[in-house]
């Protein structure tokens, strides 16, 4: 039997849900059967073996879409690997301390008994509309510039291990 997996995600602007159907793809081209949809709480969680669950960064946490999902996972007993899509790139001394932060910050709003096999931070889509000037400015002096970010190969390649865990029989 083919495991079955959802990839979930929520997105602010469209760079998140461009990098869990990328996932999507890259799991199923492996030979599970894929659902790829937005987080929400009509997500349903009966009926599959595993999650990949990602959200947008903001404020440094998830989502509130994602962190409804989230929230049912532990009850479900499901492994679940877990992304989050921010804009700060780990270049230099600061920026590394800033991306390590963010991503510890958005593991404390992870709820106790969620059975997280991996979690990884993938830059998105950066877009200085509407950001306020003192934003902009601080994103400029840590040497962010906008643009699209994201790492396919770097996001093609974790997917696929994800894919060869769950291909595997690893997730009993």
């Amino acid at each position: 039997m083919r495991t079955r997996v959802l990839v979930c995600y929520a997105t602010a602007a469209g760079s998140t849900a461009g990098i869990a159907e990328r996932i999507a793809e890259v799991i199923g081209a492996a030979g599970c059967d894929v659902s790829c949809r937005p987080a929400g709480p009509d997500v349903v969680l009966s009926g599959i073996d595993a999650v990949v669950l990602g959200s947008a960064v903001h404020d440094m946490a998830w989502l509130p879409g994602a962190l409804e999902v989230q929230s049912r996972i532990p009850q479900s007993g499901l492994p679940v690997w877990c992304f989050s899509v921010g804009s700060v790139e780990p270049t230099g001394v600061l920026t590394r301390r800033l991306a390590r932060m963010e991503a510890e910050q958005v593991q404390t709003g992870f709820p106790a008994g969620l059975n997280v096999r991996d979690h990884r931070v993938f830059r998105g889509v950066v877009m200085r509309d509407g950001v306020p000037w003192w934003g902009r400015l601080f994103y400029r002096a840590v040497g962010g510039r906008a643009g699209d970010h994201r790492n396919w190969r770097g996001i093609e390649e974790w997917a696929g291990r994800i894919a060869a865990d769950m291909t595997a029989d690893e997730l009993s």
